[in-house]
């Protein structure tokens, strides 16, 4: 969710009081769960590869995917050139290839790759040639497919491709590691992983199979921290979010205690720690790891034009039935809630753009969006606008042509649009909301905080609203049991309308923050 990278130390240090055993290479990771690694590598990707896989021990229980940029046209020797560094079956993946553990597995030139429920498929690629990211498609395969057990690492290469992949595997609570750029051949796809922010481990090439399966067995042999539960966990966590609350001013004590503790044990794996009481004591002795939680905690995936489906509909007939109701000049209103690094609040303006240009005769309707985040260096990027080239893959060759420009290796949105949007650090759970709107979005933000909060933020969303405003929520959430203030609209999207109805008596019990916002809008 920001430029600013967090990287893990390149050696860890075992000497700390409550640090689990190191493990040897040959260990094998898990026993419970195939987990699937995808190496993603470009221009001097082969040089890396022939350094990573010799390091590999033979009994992991991973199985290794790579997807390596190839000549379209031209079949290779890869399997070959890679089998002799390494005692690992290594094959190519035919359309349909089961998953085995201990293996390897090479993408067939020209093609794309998917996972599903652990079979290997060889697509048409989906992209023409010169645009295509087959990293990135394939670790946002892979992070649908094993969730929080996928695992992406970034070696060598050109380009961008594998930088919004990465972020799909951490918003599923997976592991990032990257190849330290001093050591690759090619540094620009080390580096533009690492810019996302999303990145665990920084290392060498060889050294990268050893980090891992040290962090894996480390999980392994600790039970979860939800599984040991009891009242000292949750003491512990109450100090954590103490904790956070001194140092970020926001508190997390409303977050579902799943999600806490799944970030917490993220952290306490790469800091090889087995105890929730000695992670309390490290958070206090090492300020920068509260920072390194507090980002861990943020981590949410967002994309341009995500759900395809969601933004037709916005375009096609959420817009047009909102312009219809308003007088030609007028402005409309939107706030984007937990807007991350901007891709949605910029997605939401070019799609007004083009609602009102299809319409005849044409208008002169403008919009206003405001964006929040509670992560002020996501709010930074996002007003950059700045964003790296593999966005060609979920921005159509149109939309680049019509609302980005070229800037060095990436695309910048175009300023038309980025003077649509004004962007401000906002806490939606305890700053003033902004309020007569035509539209706001909170996309899977909600799935993360606890049925209270959703009942309080369900009454303040309506109350945010113009009569007959849209809300729009992501595709694992609903309005629950409001359905006296929302309406769903037709459609498989999660759009709902607002109703007309009694303020709730949720409202009196929010936060006097809110109550006293009443008078205006927060100042962006």
């Amino acid at each position: 969710m920001t430029a600013t990278p967090r990287i893990s130390p390149t050696a860890p240090d075992r000497r700390k009081t409550g640090r689990a055993a190191s493990v040897q290479p040959a260990a094998r990771a898990t026993d419970r769960v195939l987990r699937v690694v995808g190496l993603g590598a470009s221009a001097g990707g082969l040089e890396a590869l022939e350094a990573f896989l010799p390091h590999i021990p033979s009994d992991s229980g991973l199985a290794w995917v790579i997807v390596q940029h190839l000549d379209p046209g031209h079949a290779g020797n890869m399997v070959e050139l890679l089998q002799r560094t390494t005692a690992l079956p290594v094959t190519q993946v035919k359309p349909r290839t089961a998953v085995e553990p201990d293996h390897v597995y090479v993408i067939p030139p020209n093609k794309d790759l998917a996972l599903v429920d652990g079979v290997l498929h060889a697509l048409a690629p989906s992209g023409p040639r010169g645009r295509r990211q087959p990293i990135t498609a394939f670790f946002r395969s892979l992070a649908k497919d094993q969730r929080d057990h996928s695992i992406g690492i970034v070696l060598s290469g050109a380009g961008s491709d594998g930088a919004l992949g990465v972020r799909a595997i951490k918003a599923q609570g997976g592991l990032v590691l990257v190849q330290a750029p001093a050591t690759a051949k090619f540094d620009s796809m080390p580096r533009s992983a690492i810019a996302a922010g999303q990145v665990d481990v920084v290392a060498p090439v060889a050294e990268l199979p050893v980090r891992l399966l040290e962090v894996l067995r480390n999980r392994a042999d600790t039970p979860s921290l939800e599984t040991r539960g009891g009242e000292m966990a949750a003491i512990q966590l109450e100090k954590i979010v103490i904790l956070l609350r001194a140092k970020s001013g926001h508190d997390f004590s409303l977050y579902k205690r799943t999600t806490l503790f799944r970030r917490i044990e993220r952290r306490m794996g790469l800091q090889q720690l087995t105890e929730l009481a000695t992670y309390v004591r490290y958070l206090r002795e090492n300020p920068q790891e509260l920072d390194l939680l507090f980002k861990e905690l943020l981590i949410g995936v967002t994309n341009f034009f995500r759900d395809p489906a969601v933004w037709v509909q916005l375009r096609d007939e959420v817009w047009p039935e909102l312009l219809a109701k308003r007088a030609t000049t007028q402005t409309l209103r939107a706030w984007v809630a937990g807007c991350s690094t901007g891709e949605e609040a910029y997605s939401l303006a070019m799609t007004f753009r083009e609602a009102v240009e299809r319409l005849r005769p044409r208008t002169n309707f403008t919009l206003q969006i405001y964006a929040t985040d509670i992560d002020r260096e996501a709010i930074a990027q996002a007003r950059q606008g700045s964003y790296p080239a593999s966005i060609a893959t979920d921005v159509a060759p149109g939309r680049l042509a019509r609302f980005f420009v070229k800037d060095g290796t990436g695309y910048r949105v175009a300023k038309e649009i980025r003077e649509m949007v004004i962007f401000a650090p906002q806490n939606v759970i305890m700053d003033p909301p902004f309020t007569k709107l035509d539209l706001l979005t909170c996309r899977n933000l909600l799935i993360y905080f606890t049925p209270e909060l959703q009942k309080k933020l369900f009454p303040l969303f309506h109350y945010s609203l113009n009569p007959e405003g849209v809300l729009l929520l992501g595709s694992a959430e609903s309005v629950g049991g409001f359905t006296g203030l929302f309406a769903a609209l037709p459609g498989k999207s999660r759009l709902f309308r607002r109703l007309t109805a009694l303020p709730h008596p949720a409202l009196a019990k929010f936060p006097t923050d809110f109550l006293a916002a009443r008078g205006g809008d927060p100042d962006p």
